[in-house]
């Protein structure tokens, strides 16, 4: 049997992991702040990964199970929408603390329990290769340190026979999807500074639920590079054309095309 940790197993892609895991053998600890009522397919262990106390606890009770894991699997993940200079010091930093310190901390305590021939996988986002965009700039930075985090890991790690994978999903059809809808109706309710064509804004949100995949299609991605024979580095899901050929532009043009998508149509108004 194999031993898999699963972070953010309360949510759509983490939940969705475990399930396939525990289905092809693995035995998985599940951990997050919450979870739904069915854990049949995992051990749910509540843990805040914002908290290093509260990881210490979370590697105590795995521990006390297992000498070993074969696999740690990140899946947790926060989404914020908001002007970089409107937004909280408090929203700020909180979004690096679970989309980039709370990997840190887990990969920290965890590694005790991970053998040569283990897997990390870290899940950033298709925008984490890409120039960031306005107004998600807050959630694409903290992708994007995670991604160069990963990076150095997997540098560092395979010293110790351990491989670092990174997958990188698009769009995927879980909770964070209707949460950025909400957020962007909310922002540009608040916003002091810009005046945003929120119609516009939204539909471009829209266009991009409207190509999203199930979270069993990154459930499925994750068991895939935990079983290949020889480890890639980036695992691509569902990646958006539009966004890469956007990002392919140069830096004037790109901010030139979405200033003339976002642009107030009331030439009185500033933005």
């Amino acid at each position: 049997m194999k031993y898999a940790v699963v972070v953010g197993a309360g949510g759509g892609m983490g939940k969705a992991t475990c399930a396939l895991l525990a289905k092809n053998g693995y035995k998985v600890w599940g951990l997050d702040v919450s979870f739904p009522e069915e854990t049949n397919d995992f051990s749910p262990v509540l843990t805040d990964i914002t908290d290093m106390r509260a990881v210490e606890r979370a590697f105590e009770k795995v521990k006390s199970e297992t000498s070993r894991i074969d696999a740690l699997v990140h899946m947790a993940g926060i989404y914020r929408l908001d002007s970089l200079v409107e937004m909280s010091e408090e929203t700020f930093s909180g979004v690096f603390q679970i989309n980039l310190f709370g990997v840190y901390r887990v990969n920290k305590v965890f590694l005790p329990l991970l053998e040569k021939g283990s897997r990390i996988l870290i899940t950033t986002s298709e925008l984490a290769p890409l120039d960031p965009l306005p107004f998600t700039g807050i959630y694409g930075l903290s992708k994007t340190a995670l991604e160069k985090y990963a990076y150095s890991l997997r540098m560092e790690l395979q010293l110790l026979g351990i491989d670092v994978i990174v997958i990188r999903p698009g769009a995927v059809r879980t909770g964070l999807l209707s949460v950025s809808t909400r957020q962007l109706d909310a922002f540009c309710e608040k916003t002091a500074l810009y005046r945003c064509n929120a119609e516009r804004f939204r539909n471009i949100v829209n266009g991009v639920e409207t190509k999203s995949v199930p979270p069993e299609r990154i459930a499925a991605a994750a068991l895939g590079a935990l079983n290949a024979k020889r480890a890639k580095y980036v695992v691509n899901v569902n990646r958006n054309l539009g966004l890469r050929l956007l990002n392919a532009l140069p830096a004037r043009m790109q901010t030139a095309i979405v200033k003339k998508i976002l642009k107030p149509r009331d030439k009185k108004l500033k933005g």
